[in-house]
């Protein structure tokens, strides 16, 4: 099916041909006839599916049919949960108007960057804009813009703005909006109870679930090593030598944990970056471009990463740390094997998370064998203190049992970084 088919105009077809979309992938061809027809709706597909061109076409044909005034009037309005979203987002839009008639303007606006440039940047209003829910809340309090002419609202990467920590955010945004508007929710996983949540934002939405398939599903080989956890940074450098990767997205739980990896990682000469909300966004962007460039061998990051962010022929992930949540696993390892392209997904696996990865394999449907690398097979046991965990059900992820006093932290902290700070094996 080819993207004439689909009731976009010439020169938005002429548009996705410049960005080499040759044709529609399966969530595009359901999408963008129901957006273009003025319908809500509620779409599922994997990451790497195309997504994010499916609002951003029909977006644009909507802001052509428009009439443009002065001062310009925010027509859509496109929430995402990450500051590296907002500027992939933005990107692409700017690239598909590059060949149209009309001079869009696009206002991509985020936190932990001076607000005075964003607001400079919407005098004269904008056409489309691309924001954070937090940052879009200081600038509507600095009255640079307002949201009653806003006819069409996306949120991409629904189920993260949908959930508790974007929940109060998104309740004084959505107040603000005019009632009569298109919603269009696009997300890789729905768990249940958000999906109900998002379901009370649409009116007769049609819902887009694209399953998996042979053909559809990504290209991706996930494997499953045990390592003892003082051992992770050792096996990773191994991995590093022996596979000879040029690029590695490295997801750690903790903005702690990514610095101290990416430490040890240069210490070994190997070009490496970290990646988290103490980062400045001058840091942030520059670390994404490096990534995407091969300038940069390692980025270690937390789940700051994990949605959205598209690096082009990425062969790896690796899960040094497990993602709290299955629903993360998935957004994780989809970084990889994008666009058709094949990937590797490896998660370390120590004595103390090998329950947690089984809840993951089983929400995920998925059964991996268990692997050991020569050198570094694990002789840890389970900590006593993992006995009758028991299983959160909720859909929010992680295992929850007896809280440990600030003490044991303490002291489990100081042990493991003292393993961790001895030098490494030859």
């Amino acid at each position: 099916m080819p993207f004439t088919s689909l009731g976009l105009q010439a020169a938005l077809t002429q548009a996705a041909h410049n960005q080499d979309y040759t044709a529609p992938t399966a969530i595009q061809s359901a999408a963008i006839p129901a957006i273009l027809q003025g319908r809500d709706v509620l779409a599922t597909a994997q990451t790497g599916s195309g997504k994010t061109a499916a609002f951003c076409l029909p977006l644009l044909q909507q802001w052509l049919n428009s009439r443009q005034g002065s001062p310009r009037q925010v027509q859509s309005l496109i929430l995402l949960p990450t500051r590296e979203l907002a500027v992939q987002v933005g990107h692409l839009l700017r690239d598909l108007s590059l060949s149209l008639p009309r001079r869009l303007k696009v206002a991509v606006v985020f936190g932990g960057v001076s607000i005075n440039p964003q607001m400079m940047a919407l005098r004269g209003g904008a056409d489309i804009v691309v924001a954070t829910p937090g940052r879009l809340l200081d600038l509507i309090a600095h009255n640079a813009l307002t949201l009653s002419s806003v006819s069409t609202l996306v949120l991409d990467e629904a189920d993260r703005l949908l959930d508790l920590g974007f929940a109060d955010e998104l309740g004084s945004l959505l107040a603000m909006l005019p009632p009569y508007r298109q919603n269009l929710l696009f997300s890789a996983t729905f768990p249940s109870a958000v999906r109900q949540l998002a379901e009370q934002l649409l009116s007769q939405p049609l819902r887009i679930d694209i399953a998996q398939t042979a053909d559809t599903a990504p290209d991706i080989n996930q494997r499953a090593i045990e390592v003892d956890a003082a051992r992770r940074t050792m096996l990773l450098r191994h991995l590093l030598q022996s596979h000879g990767w040029d690029r590695v997205l490295v997801f750690v739980a903790s903005r702690h944990t990514a610095d101290r990896v990416t430490g040890k990682l240069q210490s070994a000469g190997i070009s490496a970056a970290a990646l988290h909300g103490d980062c400045s966004q001058g840091q942030r962007g520059q670390v994404v471009a490096d990534i995407k460039s091969g300038r940069l061998q390692v980025l270690v990051a937390t789940d700051v990463a994990a949605r959205g962010i598209d690096i082009p022929r990425l062969p790896v992930v690796v899960n040094y740390d497990l993602p709290r949540s299955p629903v993360d696993y998935i957004h994780r390892i989809g970084r990889t094997g994008r666009a058709g392209a094949s990937g590797e997904a490896i998660s370390f696996i120590s004595a103390d998370c090998a329950a947690h990865f089984k809840l993951i394999e089983k929400r995920q449907q998925l059964q991996l064998p268990r692997e050991q690398i020569a050198g570094f097979e694990p002789t840890d046991t389970a900590n006593p203190a993992q006995a009758g965990l028991a299983v959160d059900h909720t859909g929010n992820g992680g295992i929850k049992g007896k809280r440990k006093s600030k003490k044991d932290k303490l002291r489990e902290a100081a042990a493991q970084q003292q393993t961790e700070d001895q030098p490494d094996a030859p």
